[in-house]
């Protein structure tokens, strides 16, 4: 499990929004890319993501 204080501090690397959990990815609120999570690290990588408005 992601502490929710460090989910605060984290941004999309995208499209610099804010992001939030839902279950075991990292969502972005604005672009959508969902980012895993990985025996409890968040996997912050573009090419890691799912989905999203990938341009």
């Amino acid at each position: 499990m992601v502490d929710d204080n460090l989910v605060k501090m984290l941004i999309c690397p995208a499209c610099k929004s804010n992001v939030r959990l839902e279950g075991e990815q990292i969502v972005c609120a604005k672009c959508g890319r969902r980012y895993p999570i990985r025996n409890g690290v968040p996997v912050m990588l573009v090419d890691e993501a799912e989905g999203g408005d990938k341009e």
